[in-house]
């Protein structure tokens, strides 16, 4: 089932389902007011919820209206954790090599990951601020999973048993503050402001076969100020969401509404164009021996989708615009 969440005077909206088709919705509240309640009742509201569905795409539930993705705030507005990974191999010795990193012990077997903040989030056709163009404004396209109450310790295998919903992701980055940042040994912090989630976030069963070994076997659609900027095949992670899920859970449980992303999508196949900016200009770096592309500035548009084997948008569409803001 697909589900969304309208904006209200809450702050958590109001949680509606939506056809498969994105053309229709009908509210959702007389099962769970939200979908971070939902997600937390999952066994309770699930049922109600697929009922709902199963009514709305035969065309006759009641009080169905048009889906609006303009209307609507990212599935979960704020989360009580937004954990972020990096599971395309070739992102990360990319983006290494332009800050002139070295490249982390263990690349192959030991995650990476940090933890966003995860008390406001973006929808899905909201502005990028901009404070500083110095700052360096990057969009990641990005697939994340919503998991239910997951026990610490799971294993790999069993962990997939514990997700939820899928999203798409634009995790914003500031290229700029990152170096220092990270000089400091402690992590991100104001280097990832908030990110955007797609307007619909999607259980895996409507996936069907491309979401198979905890991975989603679909195309990424980035497009960047109108124009193709990439096509990379997300099902190309290396780890997957359950090896993501059992390493974050080393340690704690975690509990309903943790939102997990991938990392920016990412192949070796340079024809298929990138999902960020900081991947082109370290490209263009080892062809010319200069960075190209700038970062985004007041303006600059992206546009992030995936579509079914029929060309339909399964998510729904991230299309934000930046904006410069006066603190």
């Amino acid at each position: 089932m697909k589900l969304a969440t309208l904006k209200s005077s809450s702050r958590d909206g109001e949680l509606i389902v939506v056809s498969r088709d994105l053309k229709t919705s009908v509210r959702a509240a007389h099962i769970a007011p939200n979908l971070r309640t939902a997600v937390e009742e999952w066994d309770a509201a699930a049922p109600g919820l697929q009922e709902l569905y199963d009514a709305l795409n035969a065309g006759n539930a009641e009080g169905s209206f048009a889906f609006d993705e303009e209307a609507v705030a990212s599935p979960l507005p704020r989360s009580f954790s937004w954990l972020d990974g990096s599971a395309y191999i070739q992102h990360v010795i990319l983006v290494r090599k332009a800050r002139n990193a070295p490249l982390p012990e263990g690349l192959m077997t030991d995650p990476l990951m940090y933890q966003g903040g995860s008390d406001t989030f973006l929808a899905p056709r909201e502005d990028i601020p901009l404070i500083d163009q110095s700052h360096g404004v990057d969009f990641e396209g990005e697939i994340a999973v919503v998991l239910g109450d997951t026990p610490m310790g799971v294993s790999a295998e069993d962990a997939h048993q514990h997700i939820r919903l899928l999203m798409l992701v634009n995790d914003v980055s500031l290229r700029g503050l990152i170096p220092p940042e990270l000089k400091k040994g402690f992590g991100f912090l104001v280097s990832k402001p908030s990110s955007a989630f797609s307007p619909v976030a999607v259980t895996p069963d409507e996936l069907g076969d491309d979401w198979r070994d905890g991975r989603v076997f679909r195309n990424l659609d980035v497009t960047y100020n109108g124009e193709f900027y990439g096509n990379a095949d997300a099902g190309a992670m290396h780890f997957s969401f359950g090896e993501l899920i059992a390493h974050i859970a080393q340690t704690r449980a975690l509990s309903a509404g943790t939102i997990l992303g991938s990392g920016t999508v990412s192949n070796e196949d340079t024809a298929r164009g990138s999902s960020c900016l900081a991947e082109k200009r370290m490209l263009e770096k080892i062809e010319t021996g200069e960075f190209i592309t700038p970062f985004m500035k007041p303006g600059d548009t992206i546009r992030i989708e995936m579509k079914d084997e029929n060309g339909a948008s399964i998510f729904g569409t991230i299309d934000q615009k930046v904006k410069k803001v006066d603190l």
